[in-house]
């Protein structure tokens, strides 16, 4: 991308007092004529590069330059490095370097105020979220298993619009060559991912916000009215508002919490064991009683 080679071409600049057009045009893999476009475009943009021709000549920038005095605001500086260090959790191996470069680029000390792992405790990798990253930004068909909320496994190939977290889970918003329809996958039920070379064309914009909206709307919400036993205080904190938490005079909660109604849901309520009530609503509370008698029967 252009706007990228731009920013990397200030910072060759910035490190070191002169450099050739042929130099440049091997290092970005693109033609001279590209390196004087690039130079003009950075020239219209406000930044004081200059050419000498002849021999010891070449491009260079003014002295004492900084990007900071030019085209982006303080603000904007902090927007960029803080999106950068939001993107390393997805890209670890080069985002360290984008950082570095611009750091020096805009004459800023970068704050390590943001760490982030998509993995959870017993997975130390990020392969899919990078390999879905990969397949987003270079529009590539993907090929997965995906099994449903009934544990069902279907083989899907989809077009990657885009990864978004929603009600505590991740999802992939994807465009479903089999049901011709825009779909949401749930990224814990993605296994045998695969990346094919075949590449697609992005679909309009209205059409993907119209059908995803519907889409992610498969399951009604509910409000949650539950009691808690004190020894789950730590889980209470953790999880829920605080302005939804009633603490009663023998330590235990009563707390609300609006989720959609779906397989994830049951088993959330029952992950707390014996030390959680449902109050509300009622068939939440049966369909839990009901689930727990089955359970019990399986150890008698």
């Amino acid at each position: 991308m252009q706007i990228i080679r731009l920013f990397e071409i200030v910072y060759v600049l910035l490190s070191k007092k002169r450099v050739t057009a042929k130099e440049l045009s091997q290092r970005f893999e693109v033609s001279q004529r590209t390196i004087y476009r690039d130079i003009d475009a950075l020239s219209v943009a406000g930044i004081p590069v200059y050419t000498e021709k002849g021999k010891g000549g070449g491009i260079g920038l003014l002295p004492e330059f900084t990007l900071n005095q030019s085209l982006l605001t303080e603000q904007e500086q902090e927007d960029i490095i803080s999106a950068l260090q939001g993107l390393e959790a997805i890209k670890p191996q080069e985002m360290p370097q984008a950082l570095t470069k611009l750091s020096a680029v805009f004459n800023r000390k970068v704050v390590n105020w943001i760490d982030v792992d998509f993995s959870d405790w017993s997975r130390g990798d990020n392969r899919l979220f990078s390999e879905l990253k990969t397949a987003i930004f270079n529009k590539n068909v993907i090929v997965l298993d995906y099994y449903s909320k009934k544990g069902v496994k279907k083989n899907r190939e989809v077009e990657p619009i885009q990864l978004f977290f929603k009600h505590q889970a991740w999802y992939l918003k994807g465009f479903c060559l089999w049901r011709q329809d825009i779909r949401l996958f749930k990224l814990t039920r993605i296994k045998n991912l695969m990346l094919t070379e075949q590449c697609f064309n992005e679909r309009s914009s209205s059409m993907i916000l119209f059908e995803a909206s519907q889409n992610e709307n498969d399951y009604n919400d509910i409000e949650l009215r539950v009691k808690i036993e004190p020894e789950m205080a730590y889980r209470v904190y953790d999880e829920f508002e605080p302005q939804n938490i009633q603490t009663l005079p023998d330590g235990s909660f009563i707390s609300t919490v609006v989720f959609p109604e779906d397989e994830w849901v049951y088993g959330y309520i029952m992950s707390f064991g014996e030390y959680i009530e449902v109050i509300e609503p009622v068939h939440i509370r049966e369909l839990i009683q009901e689930r727990l008698e089955k359970a019990f029967k399986k150890y008698i």
